[in-house]
């Protein structure tokens, strides 16, 4: 026998070993699915440390480790351990979700998207990662994606809630209004007590009669929690009062409702009012002119801006039906490259001295960096539309970035444009629309604003009239696809039937055809709203 040759004791006691470690990282790993199941973060971490002290490249110890990591909001060293999971198995797919989602937070939303296409098929059998999965596809933009997910899902799992209410959600965003109205029915049977579920029902369709305001009503009554708790019902209240045209009701609740969420907001208009300040002063008419660029891309961006409520989305529908157009919906993509290059840090999304920062570098990073972050959503259409209203800070970047492209600008009554803000809950993303005092201070230095732009950019700057649009609907879109250079087609009279999805606060009305119905509506408050309309009138602010 050769030296150093292992005899069959040798052999067979290594067998046992192994099998013996293999038994002991099955049940480590056993111990740690269970504790994450349970969020017993301080278990899993014990029991993926045991696994990786027995085998250091052992992928469920990797990916045990980047569920910790994750929970405790390392964001970094989660990517870390699931990239090392995928080098080591390509075929785990609860790891490339879970790195999905980590790209997803860092709004590497492109590498996302390859990401959960190329583990689509594998997770036919996993109701937690189809759900996950369509999670991230919508916070991607990608609802229609995301829906056939869920779908799987449900069929997988019926009996659980939130795959339900995600179905419900994504329902919403493609379309699917019946569906969601369904489900969200069937999880208030399950739980009447579930706030979040009654507004979202009570968004979906006008109320005819009292039936389920008695129900919300209910629900406030018994639960007696304090008033940031109620939030949601209160503003699914005020919206069914306002479907009966019980108007004293409907404006107590949205009281209640913004107070509540002004109180938790942690928001001062000051800080906005700066930045609006900064960017006037920052972006003026020379500034614009100086350092041209000739962009040559083969996708043109169309941006439409203004404020919430004031027919962004209903005008993005009407373009968007047009053969040479699509939509990207809502993206943060271009303060997310600003802040990005700025190079300044800070906690806030933007800040005057980011601003300033920015003004002073090659505007090609913010038009290149763009392009870059966008490009996975880009279609066959030459043209796409961005129609994040809070873009409106940032016209001056863009009109330099893309200077021969024209800019839209929605336009609505300022009553009716503050109260359709204030009546609507953002998820905390327009923080000035939950006070009305806030509110009009706001809407002031916005005024101030649009006044700047319309002196630096002139006639790019295609201003669209909410009211006008929705009496005269023929004209006004012809008039607004001859300011952007685009041929009149019959399907933008039809933009209800355009089939794409919608994940805005009007994600249901687009499905409908255009009314006069909002038009006005602030007089039905008009005793309640007046300190605001004093306000915006001794701006000289019009209100009428």
């Amino acid at each position: 026998m050769l030296r150093g040759s292992i005899t069959p004791i040798d052999s067979w006691a290594e067998q046992c070993q192994i099998s013996w470690m293999n038994t002991e990282i099955t049940n480590l790993s056993t111990a740690g699915r269970k504790a994450a199941a349970m969020q017993d973060w301080a278990t899993v971490h014990l029991c993926a440390n045991g696994i990786l002290s027995r085998a250091a490249e052992e992928p469920e110890g990797l990916f045990l480790l980047g569920l910790v990591e994750k929970a405790s909001e390392h964001p970094k060293k989660a990517v870390e351990a699931f990239e090392s999971v995928l080098r080591l198995d390509p075929d785990r797919y609860d790891a490339a979700v879970e790195l999905a989602s980590q790209y997803s937070m860092a709004r590497r939303n492109g590498e996302v998207d390859a990401l959960l296409m190329r583990y689509e098929e594998a997770l036919a059998n996993s109701p937690k990662y189809l759900d996950m999965a369509g999670t991230v596809y919508t916070e991607i933009g990608r609802p229609e994606k995301a829906w056939p997910l869920y779908k799987k899902a449900c069929e997988l799992q019926p009996e659980i809630s939130l795959f339900q209410a995600n179905l419900a959600s994504c329902a919403v965003y493609v379309g699917e209004i019946e569906v969601a109205r369904k489900t969200y029915s069937s999880l208030l049977e399950q739980n009447p007590a579930h706030q979040r579920n009654h507004y979202q029902l009570a968004r979906l369709e006008r109320a005819k009669d009292s039936q389920h305001i008695e129900q919300m009503e209910a629900v406030l009554r018994e639960a007696k929690l304090p008033a940031d708790r109620n939030i949601f019902l209160h503003y699914g209240l005020g919206k069914e009062y306002e479907d009966l045209q019980q108007w004293d009701k409907a404006f107590e609740h949205f009281r209640q409702a913004g107070d509540a969420a002004y109180s938790i907001a942690n928001y001062d208009v000051a800080d906005d009012v700066a930045i609006i300040d900064s960017i006037i002063e920052t972006c003026s008419s020379d500034w614009l002119q100086s350092s041209p660029v000739s962009p040559a891309d083969d996708k043109k961006p169309l941006f439409i801006v203004g404020l919430p409520r004031t027919g962004t989305t209903l005008t993005e529908r009407i373009i968007a039906s047009h053969s040479k157009v699509h939509s990207v919906g809502e993206t943060e993509f271009i303060q997310m490259v600003m802040r990005r290059e700025s190079q300044v840090p800070a906690v806030d999304k933007m800040t005057p001295a980011m601003i300033r920062s920015i003004a002073g570098k090659d505007i090609s990073l913010i038009r290149n960096g763009y392009l870059d972050t966008i490009r996975y959503r880009l279609q066959q259409e030459p043209i796409f539309i961005d129609k994040l209203p809070f873009n409106i800070l940032y016209l001056g970047f863009i009109a330099k970035a893309w200077p021969d492209d024209p800019i839209v600008l929605m336009k609505r009554n300022p009553m009716d444009a503050c109260f359709s803000m204030y009546k609507q809950v953002f998820t905390w993303a327009y923080k000035y629309s939950y006070d009305l005092g806030t509110l009009a201070k706001y809407y002031i230095a916005y005024d101030r604003l649009c006044q700047h732009w319309r002196e630096v950019l002139g006639e790019r700057l295609v201003e669209v009239q909410y009211e006008e649009l929705v009496s005269d609907q023929e004209a006004q879109t012809r008039k607004l696809l001859d300011g952007l250079g685009l041929e009149f087609e019959d399907a933008c009279l039809t933009f209800e039937k355009n089939a794409a999805p919608s994940a805005t606060a009007s994600s249901v009305q687009v499905r409908e055809k255009v009314h006069t119905g909002s038009v006005h509506r602030w007089k039905k408050y008009e005793e309640q709203l007046e300190p605001l309309r004093a306000q915006l009138e001794a701006a000289g602010i019009a209100t009428d």
